[in-house]
Order: structure tokens, then C-alpha cells, then sequence
């Protein structure tokens, strides 16, 4: 577990060289795919890279850009990925920003451990978020805020099972995704998205009762609402760098 209040920012990679081996994290988002290398403690050894999401967003589309991405970044001897869907040993089985449809059953950790020559490991991006941001005590809950609406559920900085809360109705007909994804945010406004989540917030502590939530993902920054006080905002490089805990599991 690491925490990105203590890791270097996109403006100042470490500059340190530690023993051990070097991980390409990347992390894929319904309009951006981003990706860095992180040492052997989980430090950002260079910037961020990024590139825009095809669209569509085929499995097709996406490996060869992703291949592209880690081009453009230092050496590298081994893979962590975050995946906005349900994964299953490297397997992808929803994606629902992304098209599920062309993405079931698709074989990502195969198809980059060809493409990039190094062994890979995938798991839920919002898993991976709340690697590099939980505390580790108690039951937190990370959401994040980006294309749709992800979440992740950790005790005692345990990862649990993952669950698509993102696709579960919380208003009628609406999912999470839907009620306070960027779309919703487009076309209701600031003032109303932010209300939104605001009402999230409490349907989940009623669902989960956590101790502690962690906010993240490109909206995040966007929120202007008083957060209740065991919730916080979370840098959205902890995307990144909670790559280093899927080799230490």
C-alpha cells in the first residue's frame, strides 16, 4: 500500500534510483488512457504519460495505443493495469464505459503480455486507485469520479471482492453511473452534479457504513461541495502508483 500524498507528482519524478524491479502502471479511463513507471517502492521514476481513449473502444483500439503509451516511457520489467469493468485473472469480463460487448471475455493480460513482452496483472481501476490511497485501518471506500462511477471496499487494507456499484440503480431507473457520471455532469451543471454527489455519498455510507472514503478520479477535482469529514479527496495519480501493490500481494 502507498500513498500518493507522500509520492512524487507528475512535476518532479523521483530522481532517486532504487534496486529492484521497475513497473509500468497504467491506468485506463473512458476518455484517457495514462501510464508511468514506478520503482521498486512505487515511485513515479517519470511523468505521466497520456493519450486519448479510442473511440470506439474496442479491444482492438485500445492494445495498440496502450503499446504506444508505454513507448513513450523508461524501461520497464513488468506490468500493472486498472481497468474500469469487471476483471478475472486478466480477463476482462464487463466494461461498461468502454463497451461491453467487444470487451467480454477478451483476454487483456494475454493479449498486452504478447504485445509488450512482460508478464501483466489487472485488476478493477478503482481497486487499483484505492491501493495507493486507502489508510489501512477499518472499512474504507473508495469512489471514483470520471467516465461513469467506480468504487472499491477494503478492510483493514484488505481488497474485497469487487462490486459494479457503479451499475446499481440509486434514483428510479438511474445507476450510479448514470446519475453522476460525466455525462450527467455535462448536461445538469456543476451546481446540480455536485448536489448529486452529495446524495451519493449518503446513500453509501447507509450501504456500506465505512470509516473512511476516498474520492478520486478526473471529476473529483471538480467537486465544490463540504465533504462530511471521514471523507477526503485523493490525488488522481494514486491511479498510477497503487500499481506497485499488485506485485506485493
Amino acid at each position: 500500500m502507498v500513498s500518493p500524498d507522500t509520492r512524487p507528482t507528475d512535476a518532479e519524478p523521483d530522481a532517486r534510483r532504487v534496486e529492484g524491479p521497475l513497473t509500468l502502471a497504467i491506468d485506463i479511463g473512458g476518455s484517457r488512457l495514462k501510464a508511468s513507471v514506478l520503482d521498486a517502492i512505487g515511485c513515479m521514476v517519470a511523468p505521466r504519460a497520456r493519450l486519448a481513449t479510442p473511440d470506439p473502444a474496442s479491444p482492438a483500439a485500445v492494445v495498440p495505443v496502450l503499446v504506444q503509451l508505454a513507448g513513450q516511457l523508461p524501461a520497464y520489467d513488468r506490468v500493472s493495469v486498472g481497468f474500469p469493468g469487471v476483471v478475472r485473472e486478466g480477463v476482462i469480463l464487463t466494461a461498461p464505459n468502454l463497451g461491453t460487448a467487444a470487451w467480454a471475455e477478451f483476454d487483456l493480460a494475454g493479449a498486452l503480455r504478447i504485445a509488450l513482452g512482460k508478464d501483466v496483472r489487472i485488476v478493477n481501476d478503482a481497486d487499483m486507485q484505492g491501493l495507493a490511497a486507502i489508510e489501512g485501518r477499518g472499512l474504507e471506500m473508495v469512489v471514483t469520479l470520471g467516465t461513469g462511477c467506480g468504487t472499491a471496499l477494503y478492510r483493514d487494507g484488505c481488497l474485497m471482492p469487487h462490486l459494479e456499484l457503479g451499475q446499481h440503480p440509486i434514483v428510479d431507473n438511474l445507476t450510479y453511473d448514470m446519475y453522476i457520471g460525466d455525462r450527467a455532469r455535462r448536461k445538469l451543471g456543476s451546481a446540480t452534479w455536485n448536489r448529486r454527489v452529495a446524495h451519493a455519498i449518503d446513500v453509501l455510507r447507509s450501504l456500506v457504513n465505512f470509516d473512511r472514503l476516498h474520492i478520486g478520479g478526473g471529476n473529483a477535482k471538480r467537486l465544490t461541495l463540504d465533504l462530511p469529514t471521514d471523507a477526503r479527496i485523493v490525488d488522481n495519480t494514486a491511479g498510477i502508483l497503487g500499481g506497485i501493490a499488485l506485485w506485493q500481494r
